[in-house]
């Protein structure tokens, strides 16, 4: 009969995106054999470096990367990073910078645990700009703030300058921010002066019938065939309306497009068949 050689299995983590690589020790030769689980994945080591050398590094072997919020498109944060940043950040799928003053990798959240969270990476046309596109699992600035760009420049040109400080927002997200202003001045019982907004707010049956008004009206723009600037204003006041439902219900514009995001990957008639209700006998 023959003999079975023992055998042991261990893995260890590859250096790009956390593939693992079989080690299998004979103990009778002693001798270690390691061998790749699939030739893919060399096949894609190779493209990483491809990538990595193709990054126009300064003299100092650094880029910059900046990271921005693949709901809102926020611009997050800017950093610096090296080739082992980006290596590292493309594996782990966390934002990683090079940190100049301890000349030393760090990856954002490692003290915090507010990590940023990368679902993709884009190198600009010159290929020495660097956008992580991520999911922040919290406040990105250190003082709690949720992006690091909330100072104004124009505001603090004007005279005199307006010292609050504010997000860098795109237009829906100042929508927004002024919905929300408008519904916490009702709650502190201040700045009285009246507004339709604070009338929505304060009439959920009107700004539902609304609402319904606002998308019969966008339907009719192509049933009529009206023209673009038509159906453009109809959806900016069903928009602008259905916001107004969503600071009352307490759900942010990035939670819908959240949402929207993850059924990319899914049929329009899956997710839809996913949301009936099951039948019960």
């Amino acid at each position: 009969m023959a003999t079975a050689i023992p055998h042991r299995i261990a893995c260890i983590r590859h250096p790009f995106g956390g593939r693992q690589v079989s080690l299998a020790q004979n103990k009778i030769g002693n001798r270690n054999v390691c061998f790749a689980k699939a030739s893919s994945e060399l096949h894609l080591d190779l493209k990483v470096e491809t990538l990595l050398d193709s990054v126009k590094w300064d003299d100092k072997g650094l880029a910059v990367a900046i990271a921005q919020n693949v709901d809102t498109g926020a611009i997050l944060m800017q950093g610096f990073v090296n080739r082992d940043a980006l290596a590292k950040t493309i594996s782990s799928r966390k934002a990683t910078f090079f940190s100049r003053s301890r000349s030393s990798l760090w990856t954002k959240g490692e003290t915090s645990m507010n990590f940023i969270n990368v679902h993709d990476i884009f190198l600009d046309c010159d290929r020495d700009s660097i956008i992580y596109l991520g999911k922040p699992d919290g406040p990105t600035c250190h003082t709690g703030a949720e992006t690091c760009y909330y100072t104004s420049v124009f505001d603090h040109l004007r005279d005199p300058p307006i010292r609050e400080q504010q997000q860098a927002l795109t237009s829906l997200y100042s929508l927004e921010s002024t919905i929300s202003e408008r519904k916490a001045e009702m709650e502190a019982a201040q700045n009285q002066k009246p507004s339709w907004t604070k009338k929505l707010l304060a009439d959920p049956v009107l700004l539902c019938s609304k609402i319904r008004e606002e998308a019969n009206e966008l339907a009719q723009t192509l049933l009529e065939n009206e023209d673009k600037s038509r159906t453009a204003s109809e959806m900016a006041d069903l928009l602008y309306h259905a916001m107004v439902l969503l600071i009352i219900k307490a759900v942010k514009m990035e939670e819908v497009f959240e949402v929207l995001r993850k059924r990319f990957s899914q049929s329009g008639i899956e997710e839809k068949n996913s949301r009936r209700p099951s039948s019960h006998s």
